[in-house]
């Protein structure tokens, strides 16, 4: 018998008709001699619509206040999936974060969980229910209820899975797993079987939207397997999973894979410019601490050097919705610095390569440059890593730079 835990997002309990659905498929798996933890999203779009209702009261709203209005969304989805369950012969129970012993930081609105007690849900799986939980959410050392971030239910269902010592942890979606690029910008792109936690952690952080990082990150640490499927589909999905897992399940090697796996485009970017700043000690340090203070995440940052080495030019790159947010500082930063001007452009994206393989096969930096420069698409930025290659180029480019690369790298071949 096999502790299996699932997650179901918030397309996939979008309607009572889906919500029967998956309370079949939960059924079907416990009736195989399964014991089963389901973790489940807000419905549809419930968490925005209560976003807008919030808004419509307050436009500067408590953090304790958001956190329990928000956290009512995955309350629904949970009752009426261990309902549906109930109704076809199948013993559940519905828990909040809280009530199934998961414990985060004293941090309202994207709090990191600190630990799961398991008495209470090792009494129900012992009972033979079928344990439903909201996901996003926990209670911190008040007994507040806290949530863990958008994209959490993710990370919770990780896990619950990790402290459960789970055989896997299967999370349904409306994809049915990791491709090699977006299909619906290559039509072509193709389904990987198997995909390391590293890989899967760049493309989730570079703007493919299949699994939050956070998730990654918690499974990765813990050895978790996770299984990305389609939640109204039987077919086997992606497994993400170590490198040495891979290769036991009959995955390649590093040293045979192909140094590219995937591509990621990110088009929520924005790039910001400093011209003429002073080239000394700490003027790095006072931009971006600044800019660290305000919670806003710096990426990619490229700067050059003048001739006579007396000034430099300085770029990175933030999120769109931080962009204004980011000038301002900027901008007040630069004052201080005797700094000539400060530009902005939000019409840019990020295409990355990302694959294991790199590491072993050196020339795909320069591949990826030549098939940029064939298509007259210009590179304004350039950032790597060990497993990554990322380049900032113009928002209307992105979709074909993803198109032409995958194409040269011949990724509809990739195993």
């Amino acid at each position: 018998m096999a502790l299996i835990v699932h997650k179901y997002g918030g397309t996939s309990v979008g309607t009572p008709e889906k919500i029967k659905n998956v309370a079949a498929r939960v059924k079907s798996v416990r009736d195989a001699g399964n014991s089963v933890v389901v973790v489940v999203s807000a419905m549809g779009h419930t968490t925005d619509e209560l976003i807008e209702l919030m808004h419509q009261v307050t436009t500067d709203p408590d953090p304790r206040e958001y956190d329990m209005l928000v956290s009512t969304g995955e309350q629904v989805s949970a009752s009426l999936l261990a309902m549906a369950l109930q109704s076809i012969g199948c013993p559940a129970i519905s828990l909040t974060g809280g009530q199934a012993g998961v414990v985060t930081e004293d941090i309202y609105r994207k709090a990191r969980i600190k630990e799961i007690k398991l008495d209470r849900l090792k009494k129900e799986l012992k009972a033979g229910k079928v344990v439903v939980i909201t996901g996003f959410q926990g209670v911190d050392s008040k007994g507040d209820i806290i949530t863990i971030g958008r994209g959490g239910s993710d990370t919770s269902a990780v896990a619950v899975a990790a402290a459960l010592k789970a055989d896997v942890c299967d999370i349904y979606t409306d994809v049915d797993g990791v491709y090699t690029a977006d299909p619906r910008i290559v039509p072509n792109a193709k389904k990987l079987k198997y995909i390391s936690y590293e890989e899967m952690l760049e493309l989730a952080s570079l703007g493919a939207q299949v699994l939050h990082p956070r998730s990654v990150e918690c499974a990765s640490i813990y050895n978790m397997v996770i299984h990305l499927r389609h939640s109204q589909k039987p077919d086997e999905g992606t497994y993400i999973m170590s490198a040495s897992q891979i290769e036991k399940m009959g995955g390649s090697k590093m040293e045979k894979q192909a140094a590219v796996r995937g591509i990621a485009l990110d088009e929520n970017i924005a790039k910001i410019g400093l011209l003429n700043v002073p080239d000394q000690p700490g003027t790095a340090a006072k931009i971006f601490g600044a800019l660290a203070l305000a919670k806003i995440n710096v990426d990619m940052i490229v700067q050059s050097i003048h001739s006579d080495g007396s000034a430099a030019d300085m770029a990175f790159t933030v999120d769109r919705p931080d962009v204004k947010k980011a000038l301002d500082i900027t901008e007040q930063i630069a004052k201080a610095l005797n700094a000539s001007k400060v530009v902005s452009d939000a019409d840019v994206c990020k295409v990355s390569l990302v694959g294991i393989g790199m590491v072993s096969q050196p020339g795909t930096a320069a591949k990826m440059f030549e098939t940029l420069a064939q298509e007259k698409i210009n590179i304004q930025m350039i950032t790597t890593s060990e497993i990554k290659i990322s380049c900032v180029v113009k928002k209307e480019l992105g979709k074909k730079a993803v198109q032409v690369l995958h194409a040269a790298f011949g990724l509809e071949k990739v195993a």
